[in-house]
C-alpha cells in the first residue's frame, strides 16, 4: 500500500477515553502502552509514569532524552508532591569563561549550554519515594524497544526531518555523533521505518541496575566527563557526583472553587497562575468561549504575567521577589487594572521553539501522576555521548547573559525553565494531571485548558482541541488554521497583531488529561497536534 501518514484531508475526531482501573495519557502510543503494562503487572501510577517516560526517550527522541530534565507532580494519600528534577549549570562555566571562548550570546547548540541532566535521578527517585515495582522491570519496555527498534510515528517522524535539518548547518565534529544515532546512513529514518539504538538499551539498563548512580557516580559519569573533556565542554563528574533531585512544595492558586497546582520556580508554571490570578477577577459566565473579549482579556492577562516572569523568575536561591507575593490578589488586580480594550506592549524575552514531551497516569488506588521531561528545542543541545543514547539537553541557553539579570548564568546555578506539569484538585481531593508541553506556549496551555474546563464547562478531549493562540512578543499573536476568521479579525481591530499559522504548525504545544469523578471513574484526553494515545484499563 502507498500512503501519506502525514496527508489528512477529511476532518477527525478523538473522543473521551473512559476507565476505572487504570490510565495512561501520552504523546506516543508505544509509550502510553509501557505504563499501561505496569499498572496490569501489579504497578502503581508512579511506575507507569517512570516506564513512560523511559520509553519516550527511546519513542520520541525528537523531544527529549536521557540527557534532559523532569519536573513532577504526585498525587497519593490525598497529598500532592512535587519534585524538581532540573540540573544547574556546571561549576567551571561563567558568563566571563563563555566571552573568553569568543561567544557574544548563550549559545544554542553545543557544549557551552549543557547543564547537568536530571531526568534519571526523577526516576530513581519517584521509584524510590512511591512506586511499588523495581526500577528493572520498570525500565523493562524502553530497553526492548531499544534493543529491538520500533517504527518511527508520524509527527515524530516530521520532527526528525526538522532536526536533521538543523544539524546539518552546524560545525564541529563534536556534532557527529548525533549523526551516528539519529542518522545512520546520512539520512533520518523514515516515518513507519524501523529505528533502534543498541547502547541506548545498555545506559538504560546500567540507570535501571543501580537506580542512577552509574549515570551520577559511576561509569556512565566517566564518559560524560570524557566527552566534554575532548571538546573542551564544561560538565564534569564531579558536577554530576553533586546533583540529586529536589522534593519541593507545589505552588497554587484558587481559581472559581479549584485549586490549580504547578511546581515552583525556577519553572515558570508561576506564569500561568499569575495569568489567572489576574483573569479570575472577570466574569466570564456570561460570555461565549468564542468571542474576540475572551480571548482578548486571556491574551493580555498571559502577557502581563509573563512580563512579571521573565523578570523575576529564576533559581529560588536567586529570587528577589518572594512567590507569594506575586501570587498576591493585590498584585493581581494591579496588573489586572491595566487592561483596557487595546492591546498593550509589555516588555519581555523572546520565546524559542520548544522539545517536551508530557505525560499523565491514574490508577485504581487513587494515585495520580503529572509529569513532564524535555531536552529543549527539539533534539537540545546536539551533543551526543558516543555509544550511549545520552542525547543531551541545552537547558542553559534560557540564562540571561546580562550580569545584571536575575536569571544569569552563575556556576551552580539552575536557569528559568520552561517544562511544567499542571494538576486541578477541587475540596482537598484530586481532580487530576494536565498539561501541555512546548517551551513558552505552556503556561498559556495551562491558560487555556483550565478555562476551557472551569468557565467553559468543555471535556477534556474538546479542551484540548479548542484552537489556540500563542502570545510572542509584543503585540505578535501566532493562531492555528481553525482559529475563527471573525474572531481574529476583533482582535487585529484592538491592535493585536494577528499570524495564521500554516497547516501542521507544532509550536502551539502537545497535551494530555485525566480527570477522576467522585465515583473514581477516569476520563482521558489526549490530542491530534500528536501522535498520542490514551492507554486504559
Amino acid at each position: 500500500m502507498r500512503y501519506d501518514p502525514l496527508y489528512h484531508p477529511y476532518p477527525s475526531r478523538r473522543s473521551v477515553v473512559f476507565a476505572r482501573k487504570g490510565m495512561v495519557a501520552t504523546s506516543q502510543p508505544l509509550a502510553a502502552q509501557a505504563g499501561l503494562d505496569m499498572l496490569k503487572k501489579g504497578g502503581n501510577a508512579i511506575d507507569a509514569a517512570i516506564a513512560t517516560a523511559a520509553c519516550l526517550t527511546v519513542v520520541e527522541p525528537t523531544s527529549n532524552g536521557i540527557g534532559g530534565d523532569a519536573f513532577a507532580l504526585v498525587w497519593t494519600k490525598n497529598k500532592l508532591h512535587g519534585l524538581n528534577a532540573s540540573g544547574p549549570a556546571p561549576q567551571k562555566i561563567s558568563i566571563d569563561e563563555l566571552k573568553k571562548a569568543g561567544h557574544k550570546e548563550l549559545p544554542k547548540r553545543g557544549v557551552a549550554p549543557v547543564n547537568v541532566p536530571g531526568i534519571p535521578s526523577a526516576w530513581a527517585s519517584l521509584s524510590a519515594k512511591f512506586g511499588k515495582l523495581p526500577l528493572t522491570e520498570v525500565l523493562g519496555p524502553a530497553i526492548q524497544y531499544a534493543e529491538e527498534g520500533y517504527p518511527v510515528s508520524p509527527i515524530i517522524g516530521r520532527l526528525w526531518d526538522d532536526g536533521f535539518s538543523t544539524f546539518k548547518a552546524e560545525k564541529g565534529e563534536e556534532f557527529r555523533h548525533w549523526f551516528d544515532l539519529f542518522a545512520p546512513g546520512g539520512r533520518p529514518p523514515a516515518i513507519g521505518e524501523v529505528w533502534r539504538s543498541p547502547g541506548h538499551a545498555a545506559t538504560l539498563k546500567s540507570i535501571a541496575e543501580t537506580k542512577a548512580e552509574s549515570f551520577y557516580r559511576g561509569e556512565l559519569a566517566e564518559e560524560i566527563d570524557q566527552f566534554f573533556k575532548k571538546y573542551k565542554g564544561y560538565l564534569t563528574k564531579e558536577d554530576l557526583a553533586a546533583f540529586n533531585a529536589e522534593w519541593v512544595d507545589p505552588i497554587k492558586i484558587n481559581y472559581r472553587g479549584y485549586d490549580v497546582w504547578e511546581i515552583p520556580p525556577s519553572g515558570h508554571g508561576l506564569v500561568a497562575l499569575m495569568a489567572l490570578n489576574i483573569l479570575k477577577g472577570f466574569d466570564f459566565s456570561d460570555r461565549e468561549k468564542e468571542s474576540a473579549e475572551t480571548y482578548h482579556k486571556q491574551i493580555e492577562a498571559i502577557k502581563l504575567a509573563f512580563a512579571d516572569g521573565r523578570a523575576f523568575i529564576a533559581d529560588p536561591r536567586k529570587m528577589k521577589v518572594r512567590v507569594e507575593d506575586l501570587l498576591s490578589d493585590s498584585f493581581a488586580e494591579d496588573r489586572r487594572r491595566l487592561i483596557g480594550k487595546e492591546a498593550l506592549v509589555p516588555a519581555p524575552g523572546r520565546p524559542d521553539s520548544s522539545g517536551t514531551v508530557y505525560l499523565a497516569t491514574a490508577d485504581s488506588e487513587g494515585n495520580m501522576v503529572s509529569y513532564i521531561q524535555s531536552n529543549y528545542m527539539g533534539f537540545g543541545s546536539g551533543m551526543v555521548v558516543p555509544g550511549t543514547g545520552i542525547s543531551l539537553h541545552n537547558r542553559g541557553h534560557n540564562f540571561s547573559f546580562d550580569p545584571a539579570h536575575v536569571n544569569c548564568l552563575e556556576p551552580g546555578k539552575k536557569p528559568y525553565h520552561t517544562i511544567i506539569p499542571g494538576f486541578l484538585s477541587k475540596d482537598n481531593e484530586a481532580v487530576g494531571p494536565f498539561g501541555v508541553m512546548g517551551a513558552f506556549i505552556q503556561p498559556q496551555g495551562h491558560l487555556m485548558v483550565v478555562m476551557n474546563t472551569i468557565d467553559f464547562n468543555l471535556n477534556p478531549q474538546a479542551a484540548l482541541d479548542a484552537p489556540r493562540f500563542q502570545w510572542t512578543e509584543g503585540k505578535t499573536v501566532e493562531i492555528e488554521p481553525l482559529f475563527p476568521e471573525y474572531i481574529a479579525e476583533a482582535l487585529n481591530a484592538r491592535g493585536h497583531a494577528l499570524k495564521r499559522a500554516g497547516v501542521g504548525a507544532t509550536s502551539f504545544g502537545r497535551g494530555q488529561i485525566i480527570w477522576r469523578d467522585k465515583d473514581g471513574v477516569l476520563a482521558g484526553a489526549t490530542e491530534p497536534r500528536t501522535d498520542g494515545t490514551v492507554a486504559a484499563w
